[in-house]
Parts: C-alpha cells; sequence; structure tokens
C-alpha cells in the first residue's frame, strides 16, 4: 500500500507540474517549489517521522538544502558559462568559429558545416540563442549553395541540440551532473563523444528528409557581407579558447584522478586539480572571453557581462528548484520500492522513457533534465549504476529523452521553424522529426554502451 500512494502522489506530482507549466502558463520556478512542498506535506501526513520530513518546518529546510546543494555545486559554473556565451555573441566570436568550420569543410560541404557550427556554438550557447545568431550565416549559405533553407536549418538546429542536451557546461548536462554525482569531465568527454553521431543523423535527416521541402533562402546578406556587417572579428584561436580551455582543463583534472595516479601526486597534480575544478577552468574562460572585447567596444564589458549574470538567473532559477524538488523525493523510500527494476534488463531506458514522457509533455528539455535527474539520484544505487561510467550513461540517457521530441509546446520549435520560414506542419516534419531521431540514435548508443559497463 505504502508503495501505491507514494508512486501514486509521484505521478500526480509531474502531471500537475506538466499542466502548471504547458497549460497554465506559470514559471517553472514558482511550479517545482510549491509542488515539493505538496509532495513532502503529503508524504509526511501520510508517513509521520519520515526523515526530512518529520514537521513542515523540516520539510521547508529540505527544500532549502535541495535548492543551496544545487546552486554550491553549479551555481558558479551556470553564471560564468552564461556569461561565456553572451560575450561569443556580441562579440562576433561565434560567426569567426562557424567561418572556420567552413573553411575546414569547404563551402560544398556547407550543410555539414552548419551541423559542426550548431555542434560547437552549442556547447556554451543557449540552442535558441545559438540559432538567432547563426541563421543569417545558414540563410546566407543556403543562397550561396541554392540549397532549401530547411536543410540548413535543420542541420543547425540539429547541431546546436545535440550539445544543449549532452554536452556541459550546457546547464542541463551541469544540473544532471551534480544531481546524479556523475564526474564532470567524464560526462563532458563522453558527451562530446555521443554527441558526435546525433550530429551525423541530424545532418542526414536534413539532407534525405528536409531537402523534400524547397524553402528560398531570401538573404539580405551575402556571407561575405555579414561578414564585414560584424566589423573586424576576433581570430580563431581566441575565439575558441573560451569553449576549449575550460574543456581541457576540466579533462585533464578528471584524467590526473584516474586510478595509479597518472599525473603523480605532487605539485603538478595539484595544480591540475585547481586549475581544473570547473569553477576555476570556467572563470578562466570567462577572462578569455572577455579578452575579445575590442577596445572600441571595452565601454560595454560590464554591460555584456552583466546581461550573461541576468541571463543566468532564470536558469538558476530552475535548476535550484530542480533540486529542491530532488531533494523531497529522496526523502521518499522509492530505491526500496523499486528493487525489481535491477532484474528487468532495461537499465537506461528507464531514464530515458522517464525524460522523454517529461519533454514531450512540458517542451521544457531542461526542466525535464532536471526532474528526471531528481527522480533517478534515490534509485542509481539500487539500479547498479555506482560506477563513473555508469553514472555517465544515467546522464546521457536522460539528455537522449529530453531531445525527444521537440514540438508546439517547446519554445526551441518556434525559434527554428520562424528563422528558418517554414511552415508548421514543415516544422513538425523537419525539427519534430529530426529530434525524435537524434534522441532515438543517442539511447541505441548508450543502451549497447551500458550492456559493456
Amino acid at each position: 500500500m505504502q508503495t501505491f500512494v507514494m508512486f501514486l502522489l509521484i505521478i500526480a506530482s509531474v502531471v500537475l507540474m506538466v499542466f502548471a507549466i504547458s497549460k497554465l502558463k506559470m514559471h517553472p520556478f514558482i511550479v517545482m517549489l510549491v509542488i515539493a512542498m505538496l509532495l513532502g506535506l503529503c508524504w509526511g501526513l501520510y508517513q509521520p517521522g519520515t526523515a526530512g520530513l518529520e514537521t513542515p518546518a523540516d520539510m521547508v529546510t529540505t527544500i532549502k538544502n535541495g535548492f543551496g546543494g544545487i546552486m554550491t555545486s553549479i551555481g558558479i559554473v551556470i553564471l560564468c558559462g552564461t556569461i561565456i556565451g553572451t560575450i561569443l555573441e556580441k562579440t562576433g566570436a561565434a560567426l569567426t568559429m562557424a567561418n572556420t568550420i567552413l573553411k575546414l569543410v569547404g563551402k560544398k560541404n556547407s550543410v555539414v558545416a552548419m551541423g559542426a557550427m550548431g555542434y560547437v556554438t552549442g556547447i556554451p550557447v543557449f540552442c535558441d540563442s545559438g540559432f538567432v545568431v547563426l541563421s543569417p550565416i545558414s540563410r546566407a549559405l543556403a543562397q550561396q549553395s541554392n540549397i532549401s533553407l530547411a536543410v540548413m536549418g535543420t542541420a543547425l538546429s540539429g547541431g546546436l541540440y545535440a550539445t544543449h542536451c549532452l554536452v556541459p557546461p550546457t546547464p542541463g548536462p551541469i544540473a544532471m551532473a551534480g544531481t546524479l554525482e556523475a564526474d564532470l569531465g567524464l560526462t563532458i568527454l563522453v558527451g562530446l563523444c555521443i554527441s558526435i553521431p546525433a550530429v551525423i543523423v541530424a545532418i542526414l535527416y536534413a539532407k534525405f528528409v528536409a531537402s523534400k521541402i524547397d524553402i528560398p533562402a531570401n538573404s539580405e546578406f551575402t556571407y561575405e557581407e555579414l561578414q564585414s556587417k560584424y566589423g573586424k572579428l576576433p581570430g580563431a584561436v581566441q575565439s575558441f579558447a573560451p569553449i576549449i580551455l575550460p574543456i581541457i582543463l576540466i579533462a585533464l583534472a578528471s584524467v590526473a584522478s584516474f586510478p595509479g595516479s597518472p599525473f603523480g601526486t605532487g605539485v603538478f597534480f595539484k595544480f591540475i586539480a585547481f586549475i581544473g575544478k570547473p569553477e576555476v577552468a570556467l572563470l578562466l574562460g570567462v577572462f578569455l572571453s572577455i579578452s575579445l572585447i575590442p577596445a572600441s567596444e571595452k565601454e560595454n564589458t560590464l554591460k555584456w557581462v552583466t546581461q550573461g549574470v541576468t541571463d543566468s538567473a532564470g536558469i538558476l532559477a530552475i535548476t535550484c528548484a530542480g533540486g529542491s524538488f530532488g531533494a523531497i523525493l529522496k526523502c521518499l523510500p522509492i530505491a526500496d520500492s523499486v528493487g525489481s527494476l535491477t532484474s528487468t534488463g532495461i537499465g537506461v531506458l528507464i531514464p530515458f522513457i522517464i525524460a522523454a514522457i517529461l519533454k514531450i509533455a512540458m517542451g521544457a528539455s531542461t526542466v525535464a533534465m532536471i526532474t528526471t535527474a531528481g527522480m533517478m539520484a534515490p534509485l542509481m544505487a539500487t539500479m547498479g549504476f555506482t560506477s563513473p561510467l555508469a553514472k555517465v550513461l544515467v546522464v546521457m540517457a536522460i539528455g537522449a529523452g529530453s531531445m525527444f521530441v521537440s514540438h508546439a509546446n517547446d519554445s526551441y520549435f518556434w525559434v527554428v521553424s520562424q528563422f528558418s520560414d517554414m511552415k508548421t506542419n514543415e516544422a513538425y516534419k523537419c525539427q519534430t522529426g529530426m529530434t525524435g531521431v537524434m534522441g532515438l540514435t543517442v539511447i541505441i548508443l548508450v543502451f549497447i554502451l551500458s550492456l559493456f559497463v
């Protein structure tokens, strides 16, 4: 009976959350906090004396600790990542990165270039913002290459979406890694690798499915005119540095902690362990991004940094509220009630299904990631997800679910459709179909990998 009531309360909480966010258009921050309180109160009344929920006051303390725990673990990282993304956008560094990738693959492979641009840009920049920044390039290249804008828009969208859902320092993957106690460096490395097949699938989908939809580019500027419009752009090395250097440092710190101490235990190890801390690495990335600002724009430095801080406020609010909801879930005896799941053999498919249901219902990938991670946290040991790689694979499975599928209740769906001149039915064919295939591709890869962990 206890198990039945517990899952009934959890399901009711999720349904209420979906309804409030999707139908009542309430902010996820308020919704998750209120539902966390309601769930805590209901369980506290049903099972008095539950640790962390003994009294209403204790329940509030649990919620505060969950909120503060997430802020402590990833708050600085999200702030720094958002600042970097804002400055890359404002200084034209994002265009430089796009130009560099285009030179590497050639204009004849402009569709591949758009996917690659999205893959790189989606690491520090939110997919919505990244698409807006790169859409003029997509349109200009579509006109130059005589390719349908639907193809370019779909490839760009897929590239951005892959790293947005799978690779830190994007807030969703960071939050999942923090909640599930997954190694951040390993999460970045695996995320970068897993997202490559996802981007390849998106490019193939764009070429063979989206190409059947003819949308003229009608570009206001050619690619060269677009470059001159930005003025003098930062160099390629300088533009990539704020993204690449933190990733390398975090990865090195993860390698340094491997069994066998590959970097020893002396001064060098301590230096790598310090500089590879995500907070330190991303802070270095912030300073590198500030160095991109030309002398003529130096007076805007404070303004752009402030914009990054302001933009991160909403992300932090939702992420930490998800931590509060997760803290209440941890107080429930979920792990004791799902021992049978360990023998089902479906493993990582469980977090994928939960995240996919939430994504389809609510539309918000980040909220789906945070909520699912909170639900999975109490189950990790019970389901055997205890090794560093197993934890990362759960993060990847949730990320796959959160990208399956983008449709009309997702703001990104409308950004892609509006900036690519797609009609709604065309956007369903391009964006919704493509994200569905991407999600399935990722979870198949993750499931195969999980069989060897």
